[in-house]
C-alpha cells in the first residue's frame, strides 16, 4: 500500500503532505459539522440517511454542501473514492466540512469546505458489561444538537468520565435527568414488548441507525415511544440496547442492574 489518501475538497492529498490552509473558520469558530461513516461491501453504509443529517446540518449553519456532497449518490461515490485509493474494502471515514474564508463571526460566504479522512473499519457488536449514567456532563438540547461537531465537546467529557470510572459505556440524561443517549451511540430498550428511545427534545444526536431502527420497528408493527423517560423507566426494562452507523450492541448491565441479552426480531434482521 502507497501513501495513507485524504480526500481535501474533492482533490486526494497523501496525508504526509497536508497541511490545513489557514485561516480556518471550524477551527476558529467550531463553525461547521462532521460525519462518522461506515464503507462495506462495496457501499457506504445508510448513505440516505447520512446525506438527509448533512442537509439538516448545512440548512442550520446556512451552508451549502458542496456539489460532490451534494445527494446521497454523490456523496457514496465520493466516498469510495477514497476507501478504493486507500485499498480499504471495509473503512471507517470521518467527513468534516466548514465555511470557507475568514473573518469574524459574521460569515462572509455559505460556500463549505471538506476534508476526509480513512482507516480500517473493525467491527465490534460486543455486548457491553459495564454502563453506568453521566454524573459530570448532561446532555443540552440546541438547534445543532441533532448533528455531529457543534456539542462534540460534551462527548469529550462524557467519554473522560467512562475512561476514569472504567466502564464500557456511558449514558448521558438532560439537565432534567430524562435519559438522552449512550456516549456515541442512540440508547434503545425494550418493556413488555414495546420499544424506548428517547426524543431528540432531551439533546441526542438524531443517529442514522437510530432512524433505521425505528424504520424496522414500524415496519414490523412494533409498538415504538420517543419521549421524555426518566431514568429508572430505562432501568426497569426487559432489554437495553445502543446502537450507532459502526453496531448495535446489547447492554447487560447499567449500575447494579442486569438486563437480558436478547434483541427484537426486528433488529437482528437489520441490513447494513
Amino acid at each position: 500500500m502507497g501513501l495513507k489518501q485524504l480526500l481535501f475538497n474533492g482533490e486526494l492529498v497523501a496525508e504526509s503532505r497536508f497541511g490545513l490552509p489557514l485561516p480556518n473558520r471550524g477551527l476558529a469558530f467550531g463553525d461547521g459539522f462532521f460525519e462518522t461513516l461506515v464503507f462495506t461491501a462495496g457501499h457506504l453504509r445508510l448513505a440516505a440517511d447520512h446525506h438527509a443529517r448533512m442537509q439538516q446540518a448545512a440548512a442550520a449553519l446556512y451552508l451549502t454542501l458542496p456539489a460532490a456532497l451534494a445527494t446521497a449518490e454523490a456523496l457514496e461515490a465520493t466516498l469510495a473514492t477514497l476507501a478504493t485509493a486507500n485499498q480499504l474494502p471495509a473503512a471507517r471515514l470521518r467527513l468534516q466540512l466548514w465555511r470557507g474564508g475568514g473573518g469574524r463571526y459574521p460569515p462572509a460566504t455559505d460556500a463549505a469546505e471538506w476534508l476526509a479522512t480513512a482507516e480500517t473499519f473493525v467491527p465490534d457488536d460486543s455486548a457491553i458489561t459495564n454502563a453506568d449514567f453521566a454524573l459530570e456532563t448532561h446532555s443540552i438540547y440546541s438547534p445543532l444538537s441533532f448533528c455531529k461537531g457543534p456539542q462534540a465537546w460534551l462527548y469529550v467529557r462524557a467519554a473522560h468520565e467512562r475512561q476514569q470510572r472504567e466502564l464500557n459505556e456511558i449514558i448521558l440524561c438532560d439537565a432534567h435527568r430524562h435519559v438522552a443517549e449512550a456516549g456515541a451511540a442512540a440508547i434503545f430498550w425494550v418493556k413488555n414488548e414495546v420499544l424506548f428511545t428517547p426524543a431528540l427534545e432531551t439533546g441526542c444526536v438524531a443517529g442514522v441507525r437510530r432512524a433505521q431502527v425505528l424504520r424496522a420497528a414500524r415496519a414490523a408493527d412494533a409498538e415504538c415511544r420517543e419521549g421524555l423517560f426518566m431514568r429508572g423507566e430505562l432501568l426497569a426494562a426487559d432489554a437495553v440496547f445502543a446502537a450507532n452507523v459502526a453496531a448495535v450492541r446489547m447492554v447487560l448491565q447499567v449500575g447494579e442492574t442486569s438486563f437480558t441479552p436478547a434483541l427484537p426480531a426486528f433488529i437482528q434482521n437489520l441490513s447494513s
